[in-house]
């Protein structure tokens, strides 16, 4: 009885293992001047935040989404991400907590016309970082 109980846990650790193994995997860390040419990937891309917009329209259940862009402003962006404002303070919550920091945003990058973006609707994508000094 022992053998066939030790012969059924192996069985099931022995499937298992794969599941276990497949964890993801980190992105891969990128600059924002790199995201040019990771379309369509799930990367974490850092830089500085230089420019912020308010949309005109919200989007119903998540307010106004306001982008940041990230090492060079308009009218040259070279990489933005779309985020939204936490309630009650709204697209200027996030602005104060973003606006000239250094962040590190993770998501799959798309392309709108030929300026890479991240939409960051989970605020837990994007992590501040530390100032160099």
């Amino acid at each position: 009885m022992t053998n066939m109980k030790t012969l059924i846990v192996m069985m099931c650790m022995t499937g298992l293992s794969p599941i276990a193994c497949a964890q993801s995997a980190t992105p891969p860390r990128i600059t924002a001047s790199e995201a040019k040419n990771h379309s369509g990937e799930t990367v974490t891309v850092c830089g500085k935040v230089v420019d912020t917009k308010i949309a005109k329209n919200g989007i119903a259940g998540h307010g106004k989404p306001v982008s940041f862009d990230l090492d060079q402003p308009e009218p040259n962006p070279v990489f933005y991400f779309v985020t939204f404002g936490a309630q009650p303070g709204g697209p200027e919550e996030a602005i104060a907590a973003y606006q000239g920091k250094r962040v590190c945003v993770t998501g799959k990058i798309n392309m709108l016309a030929t300026t890479p973006l991240i939409m960051a609707a989970d605020r837990s994508q994007i992590k501040p970082q530390a100032e160099d000094k």
